[in-house]
């Protein structure tokens, strides 16, 4: 059968566009010409922020003071397993060398940037877990520079509990800036700091913005667009865990989308009842957000087989892919677009984004169809060298002199030409170029 949509999203991420890159280029511009004093200028304009830039240990310590034990022992939990999970990613860079050919031997080695700015969202809500996700994954990779930045709250701060887990997790340097404003501080190297090399963290349409515009000069994680997820769930599903779980995710925000894929009618139809009752259950600050999205970007989508389930899975790449059916090892084997896999019912996208050591930093808007989310790899350049004997030399240089010159690329050829000459001055080489018929 085709597909059937039981309910079909009215707004996407595409026909909701905001226009902010004259407002970001603007605001990038601005700083970058006046440098410390047009930061703060932004800060005290958006973030109403007229305190301490950078903290210092003291202010640290501070914060960290005011966070109750409870939370510091969660929070050691989840770096703790972030860590052990970068550290095994981290193995999987091995430097590397082979004999090409006799007498020419090419290797590849891993080397960490130098700086990493890693921006922790701190308005609507606090992302305690963002500065677990990006400073750890920066930490193991082996970054010296490691920045950490987050909005203040006007006569506050940042929230002490980002300042404990950005220095649990090994940030050098903590800068109370937020928005764009904050991005182009570490990217310029203001307020005394290092330049950033890549910049890594979620964040609002501006700060999205702000990174994209700035790619090139430095590395992103990714381009991010509204967080998203997708469930599938066969008839073996619990209708209330599948509610529960597209609840959760559509309160990021109102334009989130979330999108139930199934071969179960029934299970659907119970889905679609149960989860507005789930929303109007919610604080009223998660309310909002989950009931736009659900509204106007949430889709429930029948299908015919688990086959077709996991082709309608791939087309959409969602950022985050739940498993509710049978033979989870078969959904493993077969689905190849997600951001993050979270099979069977006893885990969960929320898991992921606080705890369990898989990164939270993800690909969006179906950018994972050709990408992952942030690991310790994003932080590591993988370049590579090469060194030869003059016996080894031979064959690529006159390879080398003849592909050039059949490019019309003289000058290559004759870097190759100068060894022949000069390492087999007795011999004669054709390096000619046959352009054939």
């Amino acid at each position: 059968m085709s597909v059937e949509y039981l309910k079909k999203a009215v707004r996407t991420s595409k026909t909701d566009a905001s226009e902010t890159t004259k407002i970001v280029q603007e605001i990038l511009d601005t700083i970058e010409q006046g440098g410390d004093a047009a930061a703060l200028d932004y800060a005290a304009k958006f973030d109403k922020y007229d305190g301490d830039i950078l903290l210092d240990d003291a202010a640290i310590e501070a914060a960290a003071a005011l966070v109750p034990d409870k939370l510091k022992r969660d929070i050691e939990f989840a770096h703790a397993n972030v860590k052990r999970f970068a550290e095994a990613q981290k193995e999987t860079c091995q430097d590397i060398e082979i004999e090409v050919i006799p007498g020419l031997v090419a290797g590849q080695k891993s080397i960490p940037v130098e700086t990493a700015g890693c921006y922790i969202p701190g308005g609507r809500y606090s992302h305690i877990a963002s500065a677990i996700m990006t400073v750890t994954t920066a930490k193991v990779a082996g970054c010296k520079n490691i920045i950490a930045c987050s909005p203040p709250r006007p006569g506050v701060g940042i929230n002490p509990a980002i300042v404990h887990a950005a220095k649990v997790c090994g940030a050098d340097k903590i800068l109370a800036m937020g928005g764009v404003q904050g991005v182009a501080a570490m990217t310029f190297g203001l307020f005394g700091l290092p330049k950033a090399n890549i910049l890594v963290g979620p964040g609002n349409q501006f700060v999205a913005e702000a990174k994209r515009i700035l790619f090139g000069r430095v590395g992103i994680d990714m381009i991010a667009g509204p967080t998203d997820s997708l469930i599938l769930a066969d008839s073996t599903a619990d209708p209330a865990v599948v509610a529960a779980d597209l609840v959760g995710q559509a309160e990021h925000g109102y334009n989130s989308p979330v999108w139930l894929v199934t071969d179960t009618r029934s299970l659907a139809e119970e889905v679609m009842e149960l989860v507005p009752k789930l929303i109007d259950d919610l604080p009223e600050v998660n309310r909002d957000n989950a009931t736009a999205a659900w509204r106007d970007y949430a889709e429930v989508i029948l299908c015919g087989d688990r086959e077709e389930m996991a082709a309608t899975s791939d087309a959409y790449a969602p950022e985050h892919l739940t498993v509710q059916a049978q033979d989870l090892d078969w959904w493993l084997g077969r689905l190849a677009c997600y951001g993050s896999l979270f099979l069977g019912e006893e885990t969960t996208v929320a898991f992921g984004d606080k705890a369990s050591g898989t990164n939270h930093v993800l690909p969006t808007s179906g950018a994972a169809s050709y990408t992952g989310g942030l690991s310790v790899h994003k932080y590591m350049k993988i370049v590579t060298w090469q060194r030869a004997t003059r016996d080894g030399a031979k064959p690529v240089a006159e390879a080398t002199a003849r592909i050039s010159r059949l490019e019309g690329m003289e000058g290559h050829a004759r870097t190759a030409d100068i060894r022949l000459k000069k390492y087999f001055p007795d011999e004669t080489f054709d390096l000619t170029a046959d352009a054939g018929a």
